[in-house]
């Protein structure tokens, strides 16, 4: 356990407390416990900050025994025994981010907690793939969170219009903000979402400007940018691990690193919130089990051939739902499913074998 006494203090409002959080506190905690918020998790030991400053500790074995939906992540606020900083328990959160973890159990990952605004970063160029913001407004929409879509690099193209119409038209009402991330000015618009004690967290892929961001947002240079590849528009990590900044404005910033893969678990609320249109439709197939691919009297296949319901947006919409099914699966489910439909392969390839030699 250590304790930085050159660290800048902070008071609670300004590290995001709020009356959320204070009235999940007992008068005994209160008197003898200390809110701490967590800035950064390096396996075992932790990064808090309190009105005290910053402390850096360890999490006693027992909580490395918990449900990882249990266990502190980059923005939680976390209560320490004041008088010995043992970590005591997590307060309930108002946002979680979470995804599946890579591998092929279904485990989660936790990205951050308590976020306000999640600011989704994609550049204007090859990188920007309608069907990848997709993915981060499910993750948005399913925490509660309101997203915002960040569009960068718009000092090297042409026209930026296009890419903000095609932004907005993934979601009714869908702010979409295009910014030059290297000029002040043109990022000041974002900062209606920094304010004194808010919690914005940034997110997208490598390389589409977001370190250069922080760095334009905060008014120095401690995010290390990288450039670009010209051949590909595909960047490289320049960021590794989900780290906390406070803004010029008052607000909080948190950094995640770039995903090459961002698969979804547990989200079908967040995916039904998206594509509303779409489950709207779903209400008026024939068959309550529609899957939506070939089936007769089926509305959303109607409105593809229609014209108006993308076939990309369909498209994008069944994969995520298939993915999320699979992905929130436990082991066991997954190992009966399996097991299920291979007894039936092996049934149907018995009853077929037995009607051949009765003929």
């Amino acid at each position: 356990m250590s304790h930085d006494t050159n660290s800048p203090v902070k008071s609670l409002p300004q590290l995001g407390w709020s009356h959320f959080f204070q009235q999940q506190l007992d008068l005994n905690e209160w008197e003898n416990t200390l809110p701490c918020r967590v800035t950064a998790v390096h396996g075992q030991l932790i990064d808090v900050l309190s009105n005290h400053g910053h402390h850096q500790l360890s999490l006693p074995g027992s909580w490395q025994q918990l449900e990882i939906i249990e266990r502190p992540t980059v923005g939680d606020w976390l209560l320490l025994e004041r008088d010995t900083l043992k970590p005591q328990r997590l307060l309930q959160r108002t946002s979680l981010f979470r995804r599946k973890a890579a591998g092929l159990e279904a485990k989660q990952q936790l990205i951050a907690a308590n976020i306000d605004t999640l600011f989704i970063v994609t550049s204007c160029n090859q990188d920007f793939n309608p069907s990848r913001l997709e993915r981060y407004l499910a993750l948005a929409y399913d925490a509660e969170v309101q997203p915002i879509v960040v569009l960068t690099k718009t000092d090297l193209v042409d026209e930026v219009s296009p890419f903000i119409t095609e932004a907005r038209s993934l979601k009714r009402d869908l702010l979409v903000e295009a910014v030059n991330s290297l000029d002040r000015q043109s990022c000041e618009p974002l900062l209606t979402w920094c304010g004194s004690g808010q919690t914005v967290a940034l997110t997208g892929s490598s390389g589409v400007g977001k370190s250069t961001l922080i760095n334009t947002l905060c008014g120095h240079a401690d995010q290390a940018t990288a450039a670009i590849r010209e051949d590909d528009a595909k960047g490289r990590h320049t960021t590794t691990a989900r780290t906390l900044h406070f803004l010029p404005e008052g607000g909080i910033l948190i950094d995640n690193p770039g995903m090459r893969e961002l698969q979804l678990a547990d989200c079908e609320d967040g995916i039904a919130n998206l594509f509303e249109e779409i489950e709207q439709l779903a209400q008026r197939c024939r068959f309550n089990d529609c899957s939506h691919q070939n089936e007769q009297g089926c509305a959303v296949i109607d409105a593809v051939e229609n014209g108006s319901l993308e076939p990309r947006r369909l498209s994008s919409y069944l994969k995520l739902k298939a993915e999320q099914q699979r992905n929130s699966e436990t082991i066991a489910e997954r190992r009966s499913r399996e097991k299920s439909f291979h007894k039936m392969c092996r049934t149907f390839t018995s009853d077929k074998r037995r009607r051949q030699e009765e003929h």
